[in-house]
């Protein structure tokens, strides 16, 4: 029989707290919005008392979400605990997440006390919380920190106060994973009515060990996580969501069962990174771009035969396309074969062998093996079967100008001109190429990169556009870096426009 996890969201706090990452109202709501399709089971919506925007924020997602918890962070201070109560008056099922710090560093420093009179604000904040909602979680921050014994008492103190949730935060992200883990066992068999609260984790990720602490803690006892979307938060960051989620999905022994919808990750984890202009790091597990990405020819050639003997998650369960073989010095035979049936060539096996060879020889000159590289190799001109392509494009842009893109595209050899005025060159140029193909395009990601140094070297564009439910990649490299974003959108295009 399985153990049900309950999936605590924070990034709209904790994440939010990221410099630059501030996001307004309509967004924040977006966000909760697709948190609550993903399947979580309480969401964070900020800290009232912070900020009217803020305040303003918890109404209007508690409004806009239907059935997870919605949750207001306090200190523990009547004011800040009166303001989240009011901030949370339209939620269908509202919590007030107070607390207060329990670590020495804390009580003697942060707050010039000391521990019997820490503990009497812990049990006063929660029973007064206790007023206002039913369900009130209780922080204690930096227990990583905390001695075992007086957290013992503390926790103890706030659940016989009325606590339904006891959140025991690795705020400095300091606890090694056996000793979070040991912390939390600690508490399960030394704490009296500890069966009246869930535990719940909240790990940092300073040292690289949140989501570890975090499995050891759930291992340990614990059944609520506070996570966010990417790993996002303060200085180095949460756990990550989707780490937790698809950890317990591929260790069924484990007995612990999410809610989540694994399937709608990817598109959570694009979201969040589009609206909090927060790029996702290539290597980052589950969402990042390589996580499903094969270079080495003997990974590639183990995938192709059989996607499980170098891949323990389907990409399709975090609503991946598919895997990734990408083309370098180390890939083998077996990946170029597959490139080219992909691109609808299929080559005999001699011929094969001197593509190969050919392709070693750029592959050692060059970083990225594209789509039109593979092409050119077997004698075939991918641009030139474009049925869209690029005759010119001219752009005025400047300070305090607006900029404006003039454009002429030839489609199966009839020519459409357009223009259109954008923010910045680039926003103008795709605009204006979206103006003559009427189709609903997004682009979902788009990269830069020098291929060389120096000012008038080529520029590469990588784009990611998504467009009637599938994801399809554009390319294009000039020295002129907005020509070669409108190439990349072009080349996108003509995957899906035949």
């Amino acid at each position: 029989m399985s153990d049900r996890l309950f999936i605590f969201d924070t990034t709209l706090r904790d994440g939010e707290q990221v410099p630059g990452c501030q996001l307004n109202s309509i967004e924040k709501i977006e966000v909760a919005r697709e948190l609550e399709g993903l399947g979580v089971d309480v969401i964070e919506a900020g800290f009232p008392v912070s900020s009217p925007g803020d305040f303003n924020s918890v109404v209007e997602i508690a409004k806009a979400v239907t059935w997870p918890v919605i949750c207001a962070l306090t200190r523990a201070v009547e004011k800040d605990i009166d303001v989240a109560a009011e901030a949370l008056k339209y939620a269908k099922r509202g919590r007030i997440h107070t607390g207060i710090g329990t670590s020495d560093y804390h009580i003697r420093h942060k707050f010039n006390s000391n521990p019997d009179e820490i503990l009497q604000r812990a049990i006063a904040c929660v029973k007064y919380a206790k007023r206002y909602v039913e369900d009130v979680e209780f922080y204690a921050e930096d227990a990583g920190r905390t001695d075992n014994e007086y957290l013992a008492r503390v926790i103890e103190a706030v659940i016989k106060a009325g606590a339904t949730v006891v959140n025991i935060p690795d705020t400095t992200g300091y606890c090694l994973p056996d000793e979070y883990g040991a912390k939390i066992k600690y508490l399960m068999e030394n704490v009296t009515g500890i069966h009246k609260a869930i535990i719940s984790t909240h790990c940092h990720n300073d040292l690289g060990m949140a989501t570890a602490n975090t499995i050891q803690g759930v291992l340990n006892g614990a059944r609520q996580v506070e996570v966010t979307i990417n790993g996002i938060g303060e200085r180095a960051g949460n756990t990550s969501l989707e780490e937790v989620a698809m950890i317990f999905r591929s260790h069924k022994e484990a007995g612990i069962e999410t809610n989540i919808n694994s399937q709608r990750i990817y598109d959570m984890s694009r979201m969040v990174s589009r609206l909090m202009n927060m790029p996702v790091q290539p290597n980052k597990a589950i969402v990042g771009r390589n996580a499903f990405a094969h270079s080495s020819g003997i990974h590639q050639d183990g995938v192709l035969k059989n996607r499980e003997s170098y891949e323990i998650i389907d990409p399709k369960d975090v609503g991946i396309d598919d895997s990734a073989i990408v083309l370098t010095a180390r890939s083998g035979r077996a990946a170029l074969k597959h490139r080219l049936q992909v691109l609808g060539v299929n080559l005999e096996q001699d011929k094969l062998d001197k593509a190969y060879e050919e392709f070693l020889k750029l592959a050692d000159r060059k970083k990225d093996i594209n789509d039109d590289d593979v092409l050119m190799l077997v004698g075939k001109d991918r641009t030139a079967m474009h049925r869209i392509k690029l005759e010119y494009l001219q752009v005025t842009s400047g300070v305090g100008v607006k900029s404006v893109a003039s454009i002429c595209l030839n489609i199966a050899g009839e020519r459409f001109e357009a223009a259109a005025s954008g923010n910045g060159p680039v926003d103008a140029a795709i605009k204006a190429i979206k103006s003559i193909i009427h189709r609903t395009m997004t682009i979902q990601e788009f990269l830069i990169q020098a291929i060389d140094k120096g000012s008038d070297d080529m520029g590469k564009v990588h784009m990611q556009v998504a467009y009637d439910g599938n994801i399809y990649y554009g390319f294009a490299a000039n020295t002129d870096i907005i020509a070669a974003s409108a190439e990349a959108f072009i080349d996108a295009i003509n995957k899906f426009i035949q």
